[in-house]
């Protein structure tokens, strides 16, 4: 429900508002002509172990790397996230990938990779996603780069961890309820028994087959009070605490804490106000999770949909009011910090449900529109693809300028794609450079 809201207005302020997207006053070449310049800027990628060597050079002294992907379930963007992640920790120092995930979910994971929770294997450890949509991360793809990480951080030469791995989200707001109440049970058990009655108010949305967001619902029709004044104080109760305890299980704890508030706010927002103030409460907590991790790391790796690790400037987001991590980060860090690579498709299939809490299917991706981003890298006739836009003036030229751009959540509607997948967006502001995998596959979802 929320994303059809988000979708309507969209569509009706670009009606009223359009052209938001500020774009290069000098047109761009002719079609044929634009065509021949990306052919000639192109770089193939061939599943050679140098494919990504210019594209490395070009991220040069970023802190901050954002990966991106047109869709929540094609089985290349993660393929090629994770060799990405992989050359940019062994040869940039990376320590950290953070994923578009639950915090609280995704603590299972980094336990995992450093070895402390005692499970087999990356399937077992996935099995801590077990809410909608589960198989964003539960896949076949992803649980194959865990593996390795865990693998990594085994074989390091320092003996000491290579790479931790997070979720910047606050979704997963039961499992980090349990998270904050576990590490408090060890420290102080009164106040683990003064967290339980704080976070009691999540206690009906705790079961798997119940949305947590419906306490917002709730709240807005005055069937549920609300604990924002509770949530509010355990999280600052939680930042004193944990201000003498700089260990991993004190901070994530407090970053538990935080995911709890933020997810509190977003869920009353979302019913009380709009999906649009929601939606900019969201990338701000997004944005200042990053920040965090950066702090902690000095470089990371980010997997997010280009959605929200592009930057909404160049988009219709924009026309719109929303904002995303990409734009905010860009901001608040120096311009050579951050580093935007967005990822595209033009046809194949997809994992996806029909909508919100509905079971995951493969679906067909149709092919792009003519006129869109993705049908014009179709067009210069490679299976895959880099272009490197940031430091190539020409190339910045060229393609700043207005087009539609597909980008599919978790959930597709093929008979309805152009309103409910499309928005317009300049490439060059966008990205710094662009990915593009001609035909994608379905994600395969482990059970």
């Amino acid at each position: 429900m929320p994303q059809r809201l988000r979708r309507l207005l969209l569509a009706t302020l670009l009606l009223i508002a359009w052209p938001a997207v500020v774009v290069s006053e000098e047109p761009p070449a002719s079609e044929p002509a634009l065509v021949a310049l990306l052919r000639a800027k192109a770089q193939a990628l061939t599943n050679d172990a140098g494919d990504y060597d210019r594209l490395l050079t070009a991220i040069g002294d970023a802190q901050l790397v954002m990966l991106g992907e047109a869709t929540h379930g094609s089985a290349e963007f993660y393929e090629q996230r994770a060799r990405l992640t992989r050359r940019l920790i062994a040869e940039k120092g990376f320590s950290a990938l953070v994923l578009e995930a639950g915090w609280a979910p995704t603590t299972q994971l980094n336990a995992f990779i450093h070895d402390r929770a005692g499970r087999a294997d990356a399937t077992t450890a996935l099995r801590a996603f077990r809410r909608f949509p589960r198989w964003v991360w539960r896949n076949r793809q992803f649980a194959a780069f865990l593996d390795e990480l865990k693998a990594l951080n085994e074989n390091s030469a320092a003996g000491s961890p290579v790479v931790s791995l997070y979720g910047m989200d606050l979704y997963g707001v039961p499992e980090a309820v349990a998270e904050v109440v576990h590490y408090l049970a060890r420290r102080d058990p009164r106040a683990a028994a003064a967290a339980r009655r704080d976070y009691r108010c999540f206690a009906p949305y705790s079961r798997i087959a119940v949305d947590p967001q419906l306490y917002g619902r709730d709240v807005a029709r005055g069937t549920m009070p609300s604990c924002e004044k509770r949530v509010r104080a355990r999280l600052q109760q939680m930042q004193e605490l944990t201000a003498q305890d700089a260990d991993a299980a004190g901070f994530a704890a407090l970053m538990s804490a935080r995911a709890i508030a933020g997810a509190e706010a977003y869920y009353r927002t979302l019913y009380m106000v709009g999906a649009l103030e929601s939606w900019n409460l969201r990338e701000r907590f997004l944005a200042e999770s990053l920040r965090l991790l950066l702090e902690r790391h000095g470089k990371i790796v980010v997997w997010a949909h280009n959605t929200h690790q592009g930057d909404a400037r160049a988009t219709d987001q924009a026309t719109l009011g929303e904002l995303s991590i990409g734009q905010l980060l860009r901001e608040q860090l120096a311009p050579k910090s951050v580093y935007l690579v967005g990822m595209t498709t033009f046809r194949g299939s997809v994992r996806a449900a029909s909508g919100w809490g509905t079971p995951d299917r493969v679906k067909r991706l149709l092919p792009a529109i003519d006129g869109s981003w993705s049908r014009l890298l179709h067009d210069i006739g490679l299976p895959a693809s880099v272009l490197l836009i940031r430091d190539d003036a020409e190339l910045t030229r060229q393609l700043d300028h207005s087009r539609l751009d597909r980008g599919v959540g978790v959930t597709y509607l093929p008979a309805a794609e152009r309103d409910n997948h499309y928005a317009h967006s300049s490439l060059a502001r966008r990205f710094d450079a662009v990915i593009h995998i001609d035909t994608t596959s379905a994600l395969q979802p482990l059970p």
